[in-house]
């Protein structure tokens, strides 16, 4: 289902035939890296999150993250969506590109639609982000955006304290 458009990417829901992409994307270097592993090896493990994350959130509570595609040829490109985290008060913002397309403007156009469609569409009055404190291009976007840092946190005992800008 298509949820956004912008003037270069159409954003719309995660579907079993996206595994393959999917498997592709949670495995790069820089994924594993700043976001982290997500013990997605197979194809068949790839539609698992699909159905278990981003499934589970359209039907529990209208968004989630979204397969961000190149509106001319709908050649995937990278996700980005709403989450809400039992481990966060507020609904998160989150984003993932594979490198090829790093630095294009398709993060922070991707990003600044799904922000408008949160507050119109959900009423959220606040959405913030989190990002690894070494991710310097997440900060640099989210800034950019006109989320300010506020302060680390861990989003689990056992997870490293990251930044949290709202």
């Amino acid at each position: 289902m298509r949820v956004l458009e912008t003037d270069r990417l159409t954003l719309r829901w995660l579907e079993p035939g996206d595994a393959p992409f999917i498997l592709e994307l949670l495995n790069q270097p820089s994924f594993l890296h700043f976001i982290g592993d997500r013990g997605v090896g197979t194809i068949e493990e790839a539609r698992k999150y699909i159905r278990q994350g981003p499934g589970r959130s359209y039907a529990e509570q209208g968004f989630g993250l979204y397969m961000v595609e190149l509106k001319d040829d709908l050649k995937p490109i990278g996700m980005c969506g709403l989450l809400r985290r039992e481990t966060l008060e507020d609904v998160d913002l989150g984003f993932a590109f594979l490198p090829q397309f790093w630095g294009q403007g398709y993060a922070y156009e991707s990003t600044k639609a799904v922000l408008a469609h949160g507050k119109a569409d959900f009423d959220l009055k606040r959405i913030v982000a989190v990002t690894a404190s070494d991710n310097q291009a997440a900060i640099r976007l989210l800034e950019k955006l006109g989320l300010r840092f506020e302060r680390t946190i861990r989003l689990a005992d056992d997870q490293p304290e990251v930044k949290l800008f709202a």
